[in-house]
């Protein structure tokens, strides 16, 4: 099972050295990248800040960068964060579980992929 995917950011994110860093890895998350950000007080006040959270504990390489912090993943250009979040959205949801339902009008079976993201 692959648990960890390559990427290579479109624009690249520029460190304060004014170095780019384009290549990168990101990790599949583990249910604690996705509840423990819940309590961070940043999270508790502005909703959308828990995606930089998710990103900066699943990214595990950038360039030559040291640490992935929240600091990095907030100086990110627009275009490449919304392409982590839906590499992200893409390697951690891959495999929907499905149920085997039945029409009650033609009785056709069929699959249907549960999405726990649908409210």
């Amino acid at each position: 099972m692959q648990t960890e995917f390559e990427f290579e950011l479109p624009k690249g994110y520029v460190d304060a050295n004014g170095d780019l860093h384009r290549q990168g890895t990101m990790r599949l998350a583990t249910a604690a990248d996705e509840i423990l950000p819940m309590r961070d007080p940043r999270v508790q006040q502005n909703s959308g800040y828990l995606t930089i959270i998710l990103l900066s504990r699943v990214i595990t390489k950038l360039g030559t960068l040291s640490t992935i912090n929240t600091r990095v993943i907030e100086g990110l250009f627009t275009m490449d964060l919304a392409y982590l979040q839906d590499m992200y959205q893409r390697i951690n949801l891959s495999e929907l579980p499905h149920y085997q339902v039945k029409c009650p009008h033609c009785e056709r079976e069929f699959e249907v992929p549960l999405d726990f993201l649908l409210s």
